[in-house]
């Protein structure tokens, strides 16, 4: 039987080993939190809100997940408010900001999630707020110097910077940011997508405001994330139709992604510090691969960035930038150009423009981004992948 051109590349696709290096865009789901949600579909499919022991059953597994994930991040129960996802935490904490706490003006960064950047821009021209962008460092960090200078402008401010950028995995320093919004008396929000469940993080002794995280990103179900709110914050519900969440996020509670959501950052918080040995072994072996293979590539942001990503430009010909995910998804390896959200944008990275020069804007640069069920072999593979084009 003689194969068509077809039959051969689906034979040779599902033969060769899959490798996922797109870490920052989702994680795969752990076996344990898998069981966890099973069960509860199973057996717990009362409604939170019900009265009858159906009901109070699923209510006390709601309950039980907000205090587990609570002490994870060193907060107290009542300030965990369970979303869909951070996108919808980003907008509700945003836009409650400029209409109940009547913020007059937001700081941000030009690098920013979209989920941040397109909420402020709606705002701006829907209530004609102010908005500043603070200066960017070469490598992608923010300019403190010039946050202080921004700060010292009167009117009610929020400030909205990312723990870790999602491209490039610049870290904020909370710790400096947050003494500085607190002694400019400016509201402080974090997106903490990439880092809640992979560094240690403790509400009791920040004192910022808001921060928002999604469970994919530590190895839980998609849809559903949670939001951090400082008690007596003053925020308001977006969108009305129930008292769930103590009024302030309307919705039947999706008990087994919640439980599923507070089981991986529990796994996640007790296998970090093992993990992230494991992580940054990886990206310091791909770091040596590429510095031997491809001795004149670049690190876009800086090394010493965050732990899980590594953010580089290739030193191929710019006609391989269209092709280059293309390539290596035949090959069965997954890592990205920039954020998921915005994969079927022909534009180049909003965050790469940021601090590359146009010249290097088109040139092929990779997002990779690693778990600890990554091996040296798929960065080996990945490597030697990089090396056919």
């Amino acid at each position: 039987m003689i194969l068509d051109i077809s039959q051969l590349i689906f034979l040779n696709f599902v033969a060769m080993k899959k490798v996922y290096l797109d870490n920052a865009s989702t994680t795969a789901i752990r076996a344990e939190v898998i069981q966890e949600m099973t069960k509860i579909m199973t057996n717990d499919y009362g409604n939170p809100s019900s009265t009858h022991s159906f009901g109070r059953n699923a209510k006390s597994i709601v309950e039980l997940s907000r205090k587990s994930i609570a002490k994870s991040i060193n907060a107290t129960a009542q300030e965990i408010i369970f979303t869909s996802c951070a996108t919808e935490a980003n907008n509700w904490i945003l836009r409650s900001a400029v209409v109940d706490l009547k913020v007059e003006r937001i700081i941000s960064s030009k690098i920013e999630h979209h989920a941040v950047l397109d909420t402020i821009k709606a705002l701006q021209l829907e209530y004609k707020i102010q908005v500043d962008f603070v200066a960017l460092k070469p490598n992608g960090e923010i300019d403190l110097t010039n946050l202080v200078e921004l700060l010292s402008k009167e009117g009610k401010t929020l400030v909205s910077l990312m723990h870790v950028n999602n491209e490039i995995g610049t870290i904020l320093d909370l710790d400096k940011v947050s003494l500085i919004c607190q002694q400019s008396k400016a509201l402080f929000h974090s997106d903490a997508v990439q880092s809640v469940g992979k560094t240690t993080i403790d509400l009791q002794m920040l004192p910022i405001d808001f921060i928002v995280a999604s469970a994919h990103k530590f190895h839980g179900p998609k849809g559903v994330g949670f939001a951090f709110i400082r008690k007596n914050s003053g925020l308001q519900p977006i969108f009305f139709g129930g008292e769930q969440e103590k009024g302030l996020r309307a919705g039947t509670e999706a008990v087994h992604q919640i439980a599923g959501m507070a089981k991986a950052l529990e796994l996640s918080c007790f296998n970090l510090e093992t993990e992230k040995t494991s992580v940054l072994a990886l990206k310091k072996y791909l770091i040596e691969r590429l510095e031997k293979d491809f001795p004149s590539f670049k690190i876009n942001g800086e090394e010493a960035g965050f732990y899980t990503l590594l953010n580089v430009l290739l030193p191929l010909p710019e006609e391989k930038t269209a092709m280059i995910l293309f390539h290596l998804d035949m090959k069965g390896i997954a890592v990205s150009r920039g954020s998921a959200c915005q994969s079927g944008s022909q534009k180049p990275s909003h965050v790469l423009a940021e601090i590359l020069s146009k010249e290097d804007l088109r040139k092929p640069s990779l997002r990779i981004s690693f778990s600890h069920y990554n091996t040296k072999e798929d960065i080996d593979i990945l490597v030697e992948a990089l090396k056919t084009l």
